[in-house]
């Protein structure tokens, strides 16, 4: 819009930004900023491009009042502005970064820079199809939402304000420039702020007949919805609502009159009044005019008209409600908007059911001669309906059932993997898939509770594919952004994760925790929940900080929502713990598992799984701190309720086994920590497939114990098996690549292949140093594999740090694997050989005296 006023039009308050020409000003900077070039300028504000050195390199967009308007009224609004963005949180929205003032007073924010066009143009230089540009339309929805439920109005929405960026090869839109917001729930800065009579705030064209008022109504959110509606007019019609050089040329009087009272065509009558240009709008939408018209007439006529209500009190209450109309239509189901007639909704379900009413309609061909008519039809429809909603109803109590009964977290339960329940729970799973088509809701909902129990048994192909069949009929059903879907994609990545399938998993889990934030904002138990598994996701991928990062913000957020002793959080804080552990933080980490071992006993009983999972995680950050007595009487109780719930085949009793065999040996019980490793592995091979790195965790760990046995050669085809499956599902630079590499050095320099044990011990150095930090156990553990290599290739001076340092760390740490009398016995070695009898005695003194033999009686 232009910055001069129209004849006879008070002046318009324009704060939203336009595109500036490229121009080139000498650089200078404001606070950490160094301008680049002006990109918008607008009644009141320049924005410019600028760039962040420091604490992040960034470039982002920076908003300054203009040189002689930071008059009190303009600071108000401009301080207003800083404010509402500040307070909002939403990927639709550009996110404030920052604010302060000019050397000369002049206030000033930093932001996102959107690089972006305006929706409309967007759209119709992609050539968007109508549902596209309907199921873009609905993220601004809730974004708007959001903003309102801050206690934010815009007051500005256009085009213009909604730029759509490109993010991760998907559009995104971002809506911009809160100039003109005002607060609705709270004081946005101390100074109060005045929408003046007789100032038109907002842009004509986008403007809801109670802003063009300007008398004493106050404004609401629902001008926004207006605002809204002609939006979603222009991305349906390519026009407005309002001949814009007609609206612009009237006086000022003319214009208040026209929004107020003049009602505007319908969308699909507004393409048959287009003529010529009318071709061109359909072209942008892959379609021609007739066709777009009739796709316009109906929902999308009703929809848009109720958006443009004059009366705020008949238009969409929220920006949710309009999204929702919009996503029904998308799903064809009724919308809202309309005053529908039986036959509207009977039209309705046929659209959405044309297998089962195909059959119906024969049925109604039979009964044609006893004078059916329309309204018995529809009567039938709506009995339909109802018995539909009864069946959803009873299937819901079917899932609750069938989760009672195969729910194996139940103690008292039989193991749900005997060939008994495995034939029952296939029969349910075929009878689902069978039958229920007419009602996919309801049929999602069934698989989705079918692939849970598959999965709660550790038949976890089978529950992968329910699950992804849920996935798509909820996509079907109720639209790709929707809550049912989150809840789908959660499940996929927690029985992917399962599976190792970890890349996967991890896209799952991202996409469901941004479509929860969408949906529900930051402050969810959904969005804890989606934090907490992808949390734990990246936990298996070895990315710590980010994992931990996740964790914690479910802790708080559950702890918030939900109170200290809920079993929820102490489900995160077994996420955190898990995490702490793996970066050798086991002190923290005992705590962290001791707090959930104690909520799960609290809350869900001491024999409850979760609880058992918990004392089990507990018993292992004891083992790695050297409680190898309490550990191993931990993973026994384990161990023999695992077996009575889940029966002998479960993964999760591998894991029971294995931890079992860690702990014995850390007590030098060699043959029986190998029985249990190779029990492990057994049960693993047979229920997740000979490439599962679940299998080459087992395989490396039955190499240590044969190693110790000092039977090499066995030992290292083992460590061989590990690495080959590692390195495939999981990558070369993963510490438990490392990890085995360690071991297998130390395999090769007892065979004699120095070389080989070097090479070895040096790549899991690098890794772990890279991955893990160099003070990372196993970062020392790896210095201590090639200091003993370099040691027997009697590179003393290059060994003598590294064994030093592991030495150290054995003393100090009880994480640390290793024996410390042995690495001193390495250095005595390395000193006696090397020619310093001096530190060799010295070194030599530190190790224990042999025992005196009782006498002989």
């Amino acid at each position: 819009m232009s910055d001069h006023p129209q004849d006879g039009v008070p002046p318009v308050d324009p704060d939203a930004t336009k595109a500036h020409p490229e121009t080139h000003h000498a650089a200078r900077t404001i606070g950490p900023y160094r301008l680049l070039q002006l990109v918008g300028e607008g009644g009141m504000g320049e924005v410019w491009l600028a760039e962040q050195t420091h604490p992040v390199r960034r470039q982002l967009a920076l908003k300054v009042i203009k040189a002689g308007m930071d008059t009190a009224q303009v600071v108000t609004r401009f301080e207003a502005e800083r404010q509402a963005l500040a307070l909002m949180d939403h990927p639709a929205i550009a996110t404030v970064y920052d604010g302060g003032s000019t050397p000369e007073g002049r206030p000033y924010f930093a932001m996102e820079y959107v690089k972006g066009e305006p929706i409309t143009a967007y759209c119709d230089r992609q050539r968007l199809t109508t549902q596209a540009r309907l199921e873009l339309f609905m993220q601004v929805c809730e974004g708007v939402q959001h903003a309102h439920q801050k206690g934010i109005i815009h007051r500005d929405l256009k085009p213009s304000n909604v730029l759509v960026a490109i993010q991760d090869d998907h559009p995104v839109p971002k809506i911009i420039d809160f100039g003109v917001a005002k607060a609705t729930a709270q004081h946005l800065t101390e100074r109060t702020l005045y929408t003046e009579l007789g100032v038109m705030i907002g842009t004509p064209e986008y403007m809801s007949p109670e802003q063009a008022e300007m008398g004493g109504l106050d404004i609401d959110t629902r001008t926004d919805i207006y605002a809204l509606g002609v939006i979603l007019y222009e991305l349906l019609t390519g026009a407005l609502p309002f001949d814009r050089k007609e609206l612009r040329q009237a006086g000022f009087a003319e214009i208040q009159r026209t929004i107020r009272e003049k009602e505007p065509p319908r969308p699909s009558t507004r393409i048959t009044q287009l003529g010529p240009a009318s071709t061109e709008a359909a072209a942008n939408r892959h379609t021609e005019p007739r066709r777009l018209a009739s796709e316009l007439r109906g929902d999308l006529d009703w929809v848009t008209m109720k958006a443009l209500e004059k009366d705020r009190t008949r238009r969409y209450q929220t920006a949710n409600a309009l999204a929702a109309d919009v996503r029904h239509h998308l799903s064809n189901e009724p919308v809202s908007a309309s005053s529908p007639s039986t036959l509207y909704r009977a039209r309705k379900f046929m659209r959405r059911h044309r297998v089962g009413v195909a059959a119906t309609a024969a049925v109604g061909l039979l009964l044609a001669a006893f004078g059916v008519t329309m309204a018995v039809q529809a009567q039938r429809i709506a009995r339909e309906r109802d018995r539909a909603n009864r069946e959803a109803e009873t299937a819901k109590q079917v899932s609750s059932f069938l989760v009672g009964l195969f729910e194996v977290s139940k103690p008292s339960g039989a193991a749900a993997n005997s060939i008994t329940a495995r034939e029952i729970l296939d029969t349910g799973a075929a009878k689902i898939q069978g039958e229920l088509q007419a009602q996919p809701a309801t049929r999602a909902a069934l698989l989705a509770t079918m692939g849970t129990v598959y999965q709660t048994v550790g038949l976890y192909a089978k529950a992968q594919s329910l699950d992804e069949e849920a996935l798509t009929l909820r996509r079907e059903v109720f639209g790709p952004r929707s809550a049912e879907v989150a809840s789908s994609l959660i499940a996929l990545a927690w029985v992917l994760e399962d599976r190792a399938q970890y890349p996967e998993a991890e896209r799952m889990a991202r996409d469901a925790l941004a479509l929860r934030r969408s949906l529900f904002g930051g402050e969810h138990v959904d969005v804890a929940e989606s934090l907490h598994r992808l949390g734990w996701v990246l936990t298996d991928k070895a990315e710590y900080a980010e994992a931990e990062a996740m964790h914690r913000e479910s802790i708080r957020l559950r702890r918030k929502l939900l109170g200290d002793a809920d079993w929820r959080v102490a489900a995160s804080l077994n996420g955190l713990a898990a995490v702490l552990l793996a970066k050798g933080n086991c002190g923290e980490a005992e705590r962290a598992f001791r707090e959930a071992y104690g909520i799960g006993r609290r809350t869900l009983g001491t024999r409850h799984p979760y609880t058992l999972a918990y004392a089990e995680n507990l018993a292992t950050a004891l083992r790695a701190q050297g409680n190898s007595v309490e550990a191993e009487a931990i993973y026994r109780e384990s161990l023999d309720q695992g077996l009575q719930s889940f029966g002998s085949d479960h993964p999760e009793v591998a894991t029971t086994l294995n931890n079992l065999g860690a702990v014995l040996h850390l007590q030098r019980k060699y043959r029986e920590a190998e029985a249990s490793y190779r029990e492990a592995l057994a049960i693993r091979r047979k229920t997740l497939g000979d490439d599962s790195p679940e299998v080459g965790m087992a395989l490396g760990d039955l190499g240590l114990a044969v190693d110790a046995q000092h039977r090499y050669a066995e030992a290292e085809g083992l460590y061989r098996q590990a690495l080959r499956i590692d390195r495939r599902a999981l990558g070369s630079d993963y510490p438990r690549v490392a990890e085995t590499l360690t071991s297998l050095s130390g395999t090769l320099r007892h065979l004699g292949r120095l070389g080989e044990a070097e090479a070895a011990a040096r790549e899991a150095l690098n890794i772990n140093r890279r991955k893990l930090g160099f003070d990372h156990h196993g970062t020392k553990e790896a210095e201590g594999a090639l200091g003993a290599a370099l040691s027997a290739e009697k590179r003393w001076a290059e060994a003598e740090p590294l064994l030093l340092s592991y030495h150290a760390a054995l003393e100090s740490r009880r994480e640390i694997e290793g024996s410390k009398d042995e690495a001193a016995r390495q250095l005595v070695e390395l000193y006696a050989t090397s020619g310093r009898p001096d530190k060799a005695a010295e070194w030599r003194a530190k190790l224990p005296k042999p025992a005196t033999p009782a006498p002989v009686k």
